[in-house]
């Protein structure tokens, strides 16, 4: 009778442990449910369903698990968001990674969509990085990872920008709202067309831009890498060691921002955002035109030289560099001189 009791005991472990784990790898023959984490070998980054700000709704995403203040970094199910705590992730018998909001898995509200040969499994893993990977148990290769597929954050050696081999464009998308990490109105993406440039997006309106390559060293606390040849075109950044943690978001409120975290802050600090100031704005004098800082309230506008302002314009025969200050705006046109003249 003892020996009985002793084997369900065993055999009920053993069933909680095939479908609940806490270790940082998922196989084929485990869940991650409510409740349920995967956890990085170093404990940087932790992987379950979550609740953002105010909202009931459920998300399967990455957070930071060092940080207090839970800080999501990367969500699966962002425009399709589960109700209640009925959701469940798994590797199916393809090798791909689903996400099920309900128990009668007829409609996946998420999945990587990759498969493998019959004879062959994957299992998911976290990274200390932040990277979900899932791997080909056989040949050991990356089929799939979340790097590839960012959300509204740019972490240390996540690339941005174009894969033209794989035909992958990896850029940023804010959350709609603190609440919602639906698929907002912001982005931030390079544009690989002439001198690469980094752009940040309000829809399909540039409202802020990086200076054409070759790029100016901006934050102090990482090393950034550009790499631009046939396969490839990205930026991606890094930090010297583990004391901070830095992390690139475009944000809701319309700004792109780096945030860094100290242990002793115990809060995320904003090192650096832009647009910050009105010469930060896309176009904000007009073509042919450069916009300069001239104190935290004033900009100047001037022509480009190769160009001199228009006549006519608002009965205004001629117009020098103008200076707007405070809330004040004036957009100052100009045209391309002629030869000769």
């Amino acid at each position: 009778m003892e020996a009985e009791k002793l084997f369900l005991l065993f055999s009920l472990l053993m069933l909680h442990f095939s479908s609940c784990t806490s270790l940082d790898s998922l196989k084929t023959n485990q869940t991650i449910k409510e409740g349920d984490l995967l956890i990085s070998e170093g404990n940087n980054f932790a992987l379950g369903f979550f609740s953002p700000g105010s909202s009931s709704n459920r998300y399967l995403g990455i957070w930071y698990h060092k940080v207090p203040e839970q800080t999501v970094v990367w969500v699966a199910n962002r425009n399709h968001p589960i109700i209640g705590s009925s959701g469940f992730l798994f590797i199916n018998q393809y090798g791909s990674l689903v996400l099920h909001g309900t128990d009668d898995q007829k409609h996946p509200v998420w999945s990587t969509n990759v498969s493998v040969e019959e004879n062959d499994t994957c299992e998911a893993q976290l990274l200390d990085s932040g990277n979900l990977i899932l791997v080909r148990k056989r040949s050991r290769k990356t089929v799939w990872q979340s790097f590839d597929y960012p959300t509204n954050i740019l972490l240390p050696g996540m690339k941005l920008g174009v894969d033209r081999k794989l035909g992958i464009d990896r850029f940023l998308t804010s959350w709609r709202s603190a609440d919602d990490p639906g698929i907002g109105d912001f982005s931030l993406m390079i544009n690989p067309n002439g001198s690469p440039q980094i752009f940040f997006y309000n829809g399909t309106k540039p409202i802020d831009r990086s200076p054409p390559w070759p790029w100016r060293r901006q934050m102090g606390l990482y090393k950034s890498t550009f790499v631009n040849d046939p396969d490839e075109i990205y930026f991606v950044y890094t930090v010297p060691d583990d004391s901070y943690l830095l992390r690139l978001i475009a944000d809701h409120s319309g700004h792109v921002k780096a945030l860094t975290w100290r242990e002793s802050d115990g809060q995320w600090k904003e090192y650096w955002k832009s647009p910050q100031f009105k010469c930060d704005y896309y176009g904000h004098c007009g073509a042919y035109s450069t916009c300069e800082l001239a104190t935290l309230t004033e900009f100047g506008c001037a022509c480009l030289l190769g160009s001199s302002p228009s006549t006519h314009w608002n009965g205004l025969r001629e117009m020098g560099p103008v200076v707007v200050s405070g809330s004040g705006y004036i957009r100052l046109r100009c045209a391309i001189m002629e030869k000769g003249l």
